[in-house]
């Protein structure tokens, strides 16, 4: 054996012998360098980070990570999120080359995440927002089920609260693994944001990044009362080859582009990604300030802002009478009923058990405040 075979069979022993390191809130990316889409330039990802993943060449704006846009949009400390433990399943057994419960696994692995969007509330510039994020990097960032259900989580509890709502798309489309399911998510995030858009009056910005196509385009993120996008982001609905050969003619060069939809009137604003923060502060500060709006209601009717890992938090907290914090609950809690009855009474556990019943049944409605309906539901306007 000579000596180079021997040193590289040293190199490849070191490599398999070496343990294995992962570590989900480090960068994704394979090594120290890559390559941007547009221009071909090569790029040290460290240098690539700290500019937001904007090429240094040509100011192409490469894909970002969930984190890295919350990292970036909201203040230090501020950030609380939604729905963690929120996990998708496989209602329909699909599979293809794999399983798509081992697709799931791959992707929570490589990615950290549950499914391809995270949510939560924090200040922007000090403003109250509800902020919700997809990510390309968890399957294309298909719009399953677990999406669906988070962004109109999000959605509802904005609504309660007097929220602001932006979400940034990124996504493929609809999750084909769950077919119809997947589809179903389309018509319940546009009721959720009718409710918030038209019933409360309040706000609502889609920002759309590269790509936004499919589903997510034919729903949501074409939805928002302000639409921006950043420069040069795919934004369609079918493929490209599909159209022309529908149409069976040559689409222009730009075509899907964020340029050509704001040309034909389709968005409102291009945004580059490093003036993204000051243009949605600077605009949700103009909308807090307009004059003359209109006040908005929550329709009765409408669940509250209880999650349901809130909800199985306190049934589990009323089945443990000996904890301190259950003392603590039951005091806040004759609190509360006596203000709505206008009335201190001793604490009755059967009215206690049906008071949290009314406030966590999902297909309930609160008939003993039907004489206060109208002054409980009332939405003010964004403080």
């Amino acid at each position: 054996m000579s000596i180079l075979s021997w040193i590289d069979n040293q190199r490849k022993l070191k490599l398999l012998n070496a343990p294995k390191y992962n570590n989900t809130g480090s960068d994704t990316s394979q090594g120290l360098w890559t390559r941007c889409d547009h221009c071909g330039v090569i790029l040290y990802i460290k240098h690539l980070k700290e500019n937001q993943r904007v090429c240094f060449g040509c100011g192409y704006h490469l894909q970002m990570s969930s984190t890295e846009r919350i990292e970036s949009l909201i203040d230090t400390n501020t950030w609380r999120p939604f729905d963690e433990t929120v996990s998708p399943c496989d209602p329909l057994e699909f599979r293809d080359q794999k399983a798509y419960t081992e697709r799931l696994k791959e992707a929570q692995e490589r990615t950290g995440l549950q499914d391809a969007v995270q949510t939560g509330t924090g200040l922007l510039d000090g403003i109250p927002v509800a902020l919700g994020v997809m990510d390309f990097n968890f399957m294309g960032g298909s719009m399953g089920s677990v999406v669906g259900e988070k962004i109109t989580r999000l959605i509802e509890y904005a609504t309660q609260e007097g929220l602001p709502v932006i979400l940034v798309c990124a996504s493929g489309g609809a999750r084909m693994q769950e077919g119809i399911l997947s589809l179903m998510q389309m018509a319940k995030i546009s009721a959720a944001l009718h409710v918030h858009q038209n019933c409360a009056k309040l706000l609502y910005i889609a920002v759309l990044t590269s790509p936004t196509t499919g589903g997510v385009t034919a729903s949501f993120a074409m939805l928002g009362d302000l639409i921006f996008a950043e420069p040069k982001a795919l934004i369609g609905f079918a493929g490209r080859r599909v159209i022309e050969q529908t149409l069976q003619e040559q689409l222009p060069d730009d075509f899907q582009t964020a340029e050509y939809l704001l040309h034909h009137g389709l968005l409102d604003l291009i945004v580059p990604r490093s003036f993204l923060k000051q243009a949605l502060s600077e605009t949700i500060t103009l909308y807090k300030e307009a004059p003359l709006k209109i006040q908005g209601r929550v329709p009765y009717g409408e669940r509250g802002a209880i999650t349901k890992l809130r909800e199985e938090q306190v049934r589990r907290l009323t089945k443990s009478p000996t904890k301190g914090q259950y003392q603590e609950f039951i005091t806040e809690f004759k609190h509360l009923l006596g203000v709505l009855s206008n009335e201190t009474t001793e604490f009755d556990p059967e009215m206690f058990n049906k008071a949290l019943d009314l406030a966590c049944g999902s297909n309930t409605r609160l008939d003993w405040l039907n004489d206060k309906a109208d002054k409980c539901h009332i939405r003010p306007v964004f403080q």
